[in-house]
């Protein structure tokens, strides 16, 4: 029971859309845990995320776990069974990770954390990125739809692409 306790206290849960609100509005980098009702948040990360927070953590770093299905603003990863990881800064998506990669994963918290850290002390802009995946917000809902269209962002273009191919 002590081990669920502590499980609990590193990442948030977030229930509900007010929840959802709160937790954008804080200060640095978010790491959400975006899961179905129906399989659970993975708990296979949960050992990294400690070692990150123990190495890297203070006020800066957030975790915390999110049912798609009770969040509006999550609409869009209902019916998706891998586990899905959203990186927010300053209440923009900034990174998405696909799968319980750990390394992936630790490099990707790793990466972002700095990037947040300049945009709140030295003013740097912050790199929002929309989820490849997801339709725009002026596109149809149609899955795959859209997907082959360039950005003017060619670095944020297919971000996917680029993790999967850090992967091999």
């Amino acid at each position: 029971m002590a081990s669920r306790k502590k499980e609990l206290a590193l990442q948030m849960i977030v229930s509900n859309q007010e929840h959802w609100e709160e937790l954008m509005g804080s200060k640095g980098l978010i790491v959400v845990d975006a899961y179905q009702g129906w399989c659970g948040p993975c708990k296979t990360v949960v050992n990294l995320f400690k070692k990150i927070r123990n190495e890297h953590g203070g006020d800066l770093l957030h975790f915390a776990v999110a049912e798609v299905d009770s969040i509006d603003a999550l609409e869009k990863y209902r019916g998706k069974c891998e586990p899905t990881f959203l990186f927010y800064g300053g209440g923009e998506l900034v990174a998405v990770v696909r799968g319980a990669n750990a390394p992936l994963l630790q490099k990707t918290i790793l990466e972002q954390l700095q990037a947040e850290k300049r945009v709140l002390d030295h003013g740097s802009d912050r790199v929002v990125i929309h989820d490849e995946v997801l339709p725009k917000p002026e596109e149809s809902t149609t899955v795959g739809e859209g997907l082959e269209e360039d950005s003017e962002n060619g670095e944020a273009d297919n971000l996917d692409q680029r993790f999967s191919t850090e992967q091999n």
